[in-house]
């Protein structure tokens, strides 16, 4: 059993998966930091400092105070605003993701433009050249 579980953790989509796992969340902490202290502060600028985070209405009559951190311990509250800027920042993550994207793929192409491997269609393996021969013999009715 021991023998059968090293074979399992060692096999190497557990371990692709693994370092896919600590990669991706070392570089969701670059993009939130992206987000958090670069884009939103520029966005906070050029909308005057508006911040959405503290916007929400009041669902209990008990209710009266002015900050949502406050008004959560009074009673219920619909947080929209923090709502709101959760989605704003997925929207920023999501752009700038794509955008990296973007620019790995337009640096895949051009590197692969330099070696000569762009758009090479890959090379079919003799079995199937030989399939594909017996196969058009037998549809024009000829046994070579």
């Amino acid at each position: 059993m021991l023998n059968a579980f090293k074979q399992f953790a060692l096999r190497g989509n557990v371990v692709d998966l693994a370092i896919g796992v600590i990669i991706g969340a070392a570089f969701s902490k670059i993009v939130d930091s992206l987000v958090g202290d670069i884009f939103m502060p520029i966005i906070g600028a050029i909308t005057g400092g508006l911040d959405f985070s503290n916007y929400f209405t009041p669902l209990a009559e008990g209710v009266t105070s002015q900050t949502l951190e406050q008004a959560k311990t009074q009673g219920a509250v619909l947080a929209w605003g923090s709502f709101l800027t959760v989605t704003l920042n997925f929207v920023i993550v999501a752009w700038i993701l794509f955008l990296v994207v973007k620019g790995m793929n337009r640096l895949r192409r051009s590197e692969d433009a330099k070696t000569g491997t762009a758009d090479k269609p890959p090379e079919v393996p003799a079995d199937v050249k030989l399939l594909s021969e017996i196969r058009d013999l037998l549809k024009q009715g000829r046994t070579a």
